[in-house]
């Protein structure tokens, strides 16, 4: 009997280790768009692959030290926000007037709480922007000017506009200005944009050991836009979302379609209301919505029971993802 007891013992504390261990998950993706290795040399693909593998694993650690899938999502976000690799923050992309104009939103899936930034010019991070928004101002969205000047009373780090110009970025405008002037020329000529250097944009979702799930988007917007263009990034429902019942969703593509067709949160109700898994919800909007229109781009899903998705129907999209493993997976092809 005493044999049994002990045995008996064993399995219990077996299972209350089993169920102590937090199941945790952090997706990210860093755009979607011609995205192909005959478009990229072995160094710049190393380049996005280590930095992805970075973002994920400082996201991964914030979730093992037991932090909140907010502060995952904003940590992860932040290390994209600061590479001039991706269309966020540093490596954001230029507006027709030589400006950086950056977006973001963050978004709680506990309290549905959701904090947003557009059009600003002198954050540092926008995603930490988005978060303070959230979480100190009864507004949801801010922008321009007024999101600036909300970001330096909150004692976030502001910079100068140079501080996002790059090279990269800056040849990209005027290959794109050039490219307009070719097509005002010759209306009927077939000039198209590289849609992997135009637009793209960086987000997380993550599931903490509590079982809570957040969302987070950033973007520079699209190379050449006019006229205070905002993309789908910054609009709750569009671009970011996030609700402990269904799914955490960020989006990236082309942004007016992910607007119209309030893609982020179509997947949440797809997953809510019709019951399908993650993988299903994201193909239903991305595949079979999206693509017979011309809306381009992908999107990462994430439930509280650590199942995932990242659709595109792109030529490519910078993802990955790691769990309490630690180990991170970064995919870039079809």
């Amino acid at each position: 009997m005493k044999r049994i007891a002990i045995v008996v013992a064993s399995l219990i504390a077996i299972t209350v280790n089993a169920q102590e261990k937090p199941h945790i998950m952090l997706v990210m993706h860093g755009g979607a768009g011609t995205i192909t290795r005959g478009s990229m040399t072995a160094e710049m693909e190393t380049q996005y692959r280590d930095t992805l593998a970075q973002a994920l694993k400082t996201g991964q650690a914030v979730l093992m030290k037991g932090g909140s899938s907010i502060d995952a999502v904003e940590a992860s976000i932040r290390i994209l926000e600061d590479s001039p690799l991706f269309n966020a923050g540093k490596g954001a992309v230029f507006t027709h007037e030589g400006k950086n104009e950056l977006d973001s939103a963050i978004m709680d899936g506990k309290t549905k709480k959701a904090g947003a930034v557009a059009g600003v010019t002198i954050i540092r991070n926008p995603i930490t922007a988005a978060r303070a928004v959230m979480e100190k101002s009864p507004p949801v969205m801010m922008t321009g000017r007024g999101a600036e000047l909300f970001a330096t009373k909150m004692g976030l780090e502001i910079v100068d506009p140079s501080y996002f110009w790059t090279e990269r970025r800056w040849k990209g405008l005027q290959q794109e200005l050039l490219k307009e002037q070719q097509r005002q020329a010759n209306p009927h000529a077939s000039i198209k944009s590289d849609d992997e250097t135009r637009h793209g944009t960086v987000g997380a979702v993550a599931l903490d050991a509590a079982g809570n799930l957040a969302a987070g988007t950033s973007t520079g917007g699209t190379t050449n836009k006019q006229y205070g263009r905002i993309g789908d990034s910054p609009i709750i429902g569009a671009g970011t979302y996030a609700d402990n019942e269904s799914v955490a969703v960020s989006c990236t593509g082309t942004g007016e379609f992910f607007i119209r067709w309030t893609v982020a949160h179509d997947i949440a109700a797809l997953y809510l209301y019709k019951g399908m898994t993650v993988e299903q919800a994201g193909n239903e909007v991305i595949h079979k919505k999206l693509e017979p229109v011309g809306g381009d781009g992908g999107a990462i899903i994430l439930d509280r029971k650590g199942n995932f998705a990242m659709p595109f129907n792109s030529e490519g999209m910078y993802r990955g993802w790691i769990g309490p493993d630690g180990v991170p997976h970064v995919e870039i092809y079809k």
